[in-house]
């Protein structure tokens, strides 16, 4: 089977991915969620004229010219107005977000008043009509648009959908993410290993990169390597709702890799298998009715690498959010070989310099190193059979975090 390059690939993955089925969840559970349609304001905010300020509440007529005594009829803290009219020669105290009095049409501030005692103030500033007042209506209306669809809910959006009187948001649905580890040699972390294990590390990686574009993830553990117990983990996959699972490992031609036999057996179409790039050649990708399949490579790194190219997209494209992979223009810090047929992604610490960006690939880039992937910011993406380079040619680089 020829090798796909990763655009060709990427391509299939994506193929007919749409956003999931909407759902109303809770205001409290709508962060990082995505907004299926339109909200529209159930009320109008602030609901009534409104003191933007602490102050008295006054006729601006009263007080165009100071000084100006005026009698304190009532006060008028927030969430309790004052029920009187104010007439001339008359003020109440008032307090932020207090609604203002009927007669008044301005407020002065605390600071422009002295007490003079005996419910008497003396106004020192003029103050014209409509100062520090928040007129109804001010932020929103009824009916008006207050989160267009597809805006992701941020703490901000999530406030204003409250203001508006939502208890709850109509959202897109959230992808399922059923991650399985495969092998024999393979334990969790915390165990005391013995001559020929390793510590199962690419579920948590990959988990968490399926929670960065607003996925949910399901560690369904470490299935033997044994036809029946990685189908045993396949159906309780499919039984749990999962849009996507994820195998780690067994996904190679090796005598042990029967992730890809067993998969098939269990209804999986194989879409693709093996990719033209380095790390995660032996990228698997396939559907089993409407749940997604991908075969993971076992190497640590290149499970890592394919689950920023190829995991992320996709969930990112059920859960009805935007992605675009951050590739910069920057300039090498090193020499490097001449590629062959695969296209690299090769583990490096990009800078910020005077000139630009400079990106420093490590000098061994052995796919089950996973402390160079940590230590790196960026992958530098080489085409496939490109030529030597030489310190200060320019690449691109896939920014994995910020520059240094």
């Amino acid at each position: 089977m020829a090798l796909v390059p990763v655009a060709e690939a990427l391509s299939l993955l994506l193929e007919d991915a749409a956003p999931l089925p909407a759902e109303t969840v809770p205001l409290h559970e709508g962060y990082s969620r995505v907004l299926a349609e339109p909200l529209v304001a159930l009320r109008r905010q602030p609901p009534f004229d409104a003191s933007a300020m602490d102050g008295y509440a006054v006729r601006s007529a009263d007080v165009s010219a100071v000084p100006s005594r005026l009698s304190v009829i009532g006060a008028a803290p927030a969430g309790r107005g004052f029920s009187g009219t104010i007439m001339r020669g008359q003020a109440v105290r008032v307090f932020t977000g207090a609604p203002l009095p009927a007669g008044a049409d301005t407020i002065v501030i605390q600071e422009n008043v002295r007490d003079l005692g005996d419910g008497r103030i003396e106004v020192l500033e003029p103050t014209d009509a409509n100062r520090h007042v928040r007129r109804a209506g001010l932020d929103f209306r009824e009916g008006d648009v207050l989160l267009e669809k597809g805006r992701l809910l941020d703490p901000a959006a999530l406030s204003l959908a409250a203001s508006g009187n939502h208890p709850a948001v109509p959202v897109v649905g959230q992808p399922l993410v059923a991650i399985i580890a495969t092998g024999d040699e393979l334990l969790p972390p915390g165990s005391t290993l013995g001559p020929d294990q390793i510590i199962s590390s690419n579920a948590y990686g990959v988990a968490a990169a399926a929670r960065s574009v607003g996925a949910r993830a399901l560690d369904l553990g470490i299935a033997a390597d044994r036809n029946d117990a990685i189908a045993a983990l396949v159906r309780k996959a499919v039984d749990a709702g999962a849009h996507v699972i994820v195998t780690l490992g067994g996904a190679s031609v090796g005598d042990h890799d029967l992730v890809h036999d067993v998969l098939t057996g269990e209804g999986m179409t194989l879409d693709f298998w093996k990719i033209a790039m380095r790390p995660g050649k032996p990228l698997m990708f396939g559907r089993m009715g409407e749940t997604r399949c991908i075969g993971l490579p076992g190497n640590p790194v290149a499970s890592l690498v394919c689950s920023q190219l190829f995991l992320k997209p996709l969930l990112a494209r059920l859960a009805g959010r935007p992605f675009m992979q951050d590739v910069r223009e920057a300039r090498l810090a090193a020499s490097m070989a001449a590629n062959d047929h695969r296209q690299d992604y090769i583990r490096a610490v990009v800078r910020k310099e005077p000139e630009g960006l400079t990106a420093t690939p490590f000098g061994v880039q052995d796919s089950s190193m996973l402390k160079t992937l940590a230590d790196a910011n960026g992958l530098i993406v080489r085409e496939p059979h490109a030529p030597p380079s030489v310190a200060g040619d320019n690449c691109r680089v896939l920014m994995l975090r910020h520059p240094a």
